[in-house]
């Protein structure tokens, strides 16, 4: 195949993606403007077919072209798989392995981010921890890297060992680079239940490790236990809730509001949802006040977001991850594939989720100067730790106990949000 032929197959290739790309993404706009994307696309690919210092392998040009569309969206969720990654990913799902790292995973900064970690999981033995950056899995670079992708690496026959390249967050606060090796050894993962704990006489900890499906129901039996045992105010601890169904953070919500709304899902092409507050679903009327941390994401921040922006209750730590959102992976004509994002949920005031994650009520971080002590406390145990040493914790109990007034709390702008960087 001349070289006129192979540029002819790969801006053919490109043009077709890119019009169906930026049509799902930019939503419809008139043929100039798409003609013009079009043509600088086009004349990108030619340029370095021809100018390039040497001739480059315009499979791999193409491919990094096309990552880059895709990771230029402003949510960490949309990403573009080539026929041969797409294959392998559809296989693996396919296969259903049993061995898995209990890792929850996103993305920031092009790179793969660890979002939350399972107690007792693989991830936690290997000594992952929230916020850290994996740099490589399994030898494979995560710069393109999906979060499909990731996660079909980090998954196969227990006791399957997978290297991983990170950099702590640690480290980077440190201002050091130098990636560390972990050796994740998969094994099955337990299914995680919701934990209670009585502070007091009268205040109930709930902590939420997950919204995977059931949890709405097992939520509603505790609260109803708590409520037949004379407790009178609950937190609820949803830090570091980042995996999970998100009809199970829609239906966790309505146990706790009787009015109001719960949150929208809009998209270009999705139809406008609203869900309502059901006062026939409510199970708690007593005072309640949410936790969060950077790492609560998905369906624990439309919960979040849902008792914090009806005025429910307090919401209480740090502005969350932001991924609330529905994806849809649309294979293309060559065997690649686009994992794109086509609906945000809203919080009650209108605002996309992932666009700002869910701004507390009151935002605090926890007071540490230890950078791992502080990403452990982005994803606490399941038991409540001391509120001497968990300064959100005991800032929800001062304010269940009436200590604070609301025209005394103090809510710190976006800029003081967070004591240490997701990324450097």
């Amino acid at each position: 195949m001349n070289r006129a032929t192979k540029v002819a197959i790969v801006l053919a290739s490109l043009g077709i993606f890119s019009y169906a790309a930026l049509g799902y993404v930019l939503g419809r706009q008139d043929d100039e403007k798409t003609y013009r994307s079009l043509t600088v696309y086009s004349e990108v690919l030619t340029k370095v077919q021809q100018e390039y210092v040497e001739e480059p392998n315009m499979a791999k040009v193409s491919s990094g072209a096309l990552h880059g569309l895709l990771e230029s969206l402003p949510d960490s969720m949309s990403s573009y798989m080539s026929p041969q990654e797409y294959a392998d990913y559809k296989k693996a799902v396919a296969a259903h392995p049993a061995g898995q790292s209990g890792a929850v995973l996103s993305k920031r900064s092009g790179f793969i981010i660890v979002v939350s970690i399972q107690p007792g999981s693989p991830a936690e033995k290997a000594g992952l921890m929230p916020n850290d950056l994996v740099d490589a899995i399994a030898g494979f670079t995560t710069s393109e890297m999906s979060v499909e992708q990731a996660y079909q690496l980090l998954s196969g026959a227990p006791g399957s060992v997978v290297k991983l390249s990170v950099l702590p967050m640690a480290n980077r606060v440190r201002g050091l680079t130098d990636t560390q090796q972990r050796n994740v050894t998969l094994a099955p993962i337990p299914a995680l239940h919701i934990a209670v704990t009585k502070i007091g006489t009268d205040t109930g900890y709930i902590r939420v490790p997950d919204l995977n499906p059931g949890k709405a129901d097992e939520l509603r039996a505790k609260l109803s236990d708590l409520d037949h045992d004379g407790i009178h105010k609950v937190i609820l601890d949803v830090r570091g809730c980042a995996a999970g169904d998100d009809a199970e953070g829609i239906a966790a919500a309505k146990l706790f509001l009787s009015s109001g709304n719960i949150t929208t899902l809009q998209g270009q092409t999705v139809v406008k949802q609203a869900f309502a507050a059901d006062p026939q679903k409510v199970v708690w009327k007593n005072p309640v006040v949410v936790l969060t941390s950077s790492m609560t994401s998905g369906p624990a921040e439309i919960l979040a977001a849902a008792i914090g922006g009806n005025k429910r209750g307090e919401v209480v730590g740090e502005r969350t991850f932001g991924t609330a959102s529905q994806q849809k992976t649309i294979q293309l004509d060559d065997g690649s594939a686009v994992n794109i994002t086509i609906a945000y949920y809203y919080t009650p005031a209108g605002k996309g989720i992932p666009e700002d994650g869910v701004r507390p009520t009151v935002e605090m971080a926890a007071s540490t100067d230890d950078p791992a002590a502080y990403s452990r406390a982005e994803n606490p145990s399941l038991t409540p730790a001391d509120p001497k040493n968990d300064p959100v914790l005991a800032k929800a109990l001062d304010l269940l106990s009436g200590a604070n007034k609301v025209a005394e709390r103090h809510v710190p702008s976006r800029r003081s949000r967070v004591m240490y960087p997701i990324v450097t």
